[in-house]
């Protein structure tokens, strides 16, 4: 349990220093943001849990058709934000059409017969 807690404070940490350093300067956050912080601590986790480097590495390979379809998010929500669609709605639009992206990705795969 309380190695839990610590996975999830380290975890929040990140998360509040990405934010806060995207206060001061945007391109730091931006930085920050894009890094594979979650995936790095998740592989950390994983291997000092398991020492299973083949789970690592099918997750690292799962992660990479992932990223593709978040993309989306990046790309619509900027555009919609600049159309002076509000913030809520905009990320509400973004993430729908990354849920989508997402599906549409497994689809992809699935047709070609890659399973994650």
């Amino acid at each position: 349990m309380f190695y839990t807690a610590i996975k999830v404070l380290l975890t929040a940490v990140l998360v509040v220093a990405v934010s806060e350093a995207a206060k001061r300067s945007t391109a730091l956050g931006a930085i920050l943001a894009s890094l594979p912080l979650t995936s790095l601590l998740a592989f950390m986790w994983i291997y000092g849990e398991t020492g299973d480097t083949t789970k690592i590495a099918a997750l690292s390979r799962s992660i990479i058709w992932y990223v593709l379809p978040s993309f989306v998010l990046f790309f619509a929500l900027p555009i919609l934000l600049e159309r002076g669609v509000g913030f809520w709605p905009s990320l509400a639009i973004a993430s729908a059409m990354t849920v989508v992206a997402y599906g549409l990705m497994l689809a992809v795969l699935s047709r070609f017969g890659i399973t994650l």
